[in-house]
């Protein structure tokens, strides 16, 4: 995926995209990367659209422009398949994460990719979140699967700085539903 990983976020306000942009960019700064983390709002309101990006570098990143072309998008509402251009400017080679428990095929399918020059992955992010959390915020699972998928952070070291993260912020259960998700993802996360 070259030297700089571009990431951008579709997720709903409320699913947690911001956040889990924020967390993957610690967690991968703190594993010696340099990062950026960053959102876009349109209106600020629970259920509204929104995006989110991440760039990761293992030198320093000098650009500061928006992420147009990005070698992985990852999907919290699977809603947005067919409502919303999220392949739009994916790069060859790159990966299409999606929050559904059916397989890429259907993914595939419904977005009508005949071929398709990229990975498509999926993962049962709301189910994971609901059995972990009690709540259907897919985030903290997603993040699970990117560090399955990129290789870009280790599982361990992934799971110690979201739980230094949020022990300012959440309560012990709360953590480690989080954790019990992402690690849950770790291990379910689809590819075709």
């Amino acid at each position: 995926m070259g030297t700089t990983l571009e990431i951008r976020w579709h997720g709903r306000g409320g699913q947690g995209a911001k956040t889990a942009a924020l967390l993957l960019g610690e967690a991968l700064m703190e594993a010696g990367k340099y990062v950026q983390a960053f959102p876009e709002f349109g209106p600020e309101r629970r259920g509204a659209p929104v995006q989110a990006f991440n760039r990761i570098s293992d030198e320093p990143i000098t650009i500061h422009s928006a992420i147009r072309q990005p070698q992985m998008v990852v999907v919290l509402d699977p809603s947005f398949l067919g409502t919303v251009d999220v392949l739009s400017g994916l790069q060859p080679g790159g990966i299409l994460l999606v929050n559904t428990p059916r397989p890429p095929e259907w993914v595939r399918e419904k977005l009508g990719l005949e071929n398709f020059p990229f990975r498509i992955c999926t993962l049962d992010a709301s189910g994971i979140a609901k059995a972990t959390l009690g709540r259907d915020i897919p985030n903290a699972p997603m993040l699970g699967a990117i560090a399955r998928l990129t290789g870009l952070v280790s599982l361990e070291e992934l799971l110690e700085q979201v739980r230094h993260r949020m022990e300012k912020k959440f309560s012990p259960r709360v953590i480690e539903g989080n954790l019990a998700a992402i690690r849950r993802a770790y291990e379910e996360v689809h590819t075709a």
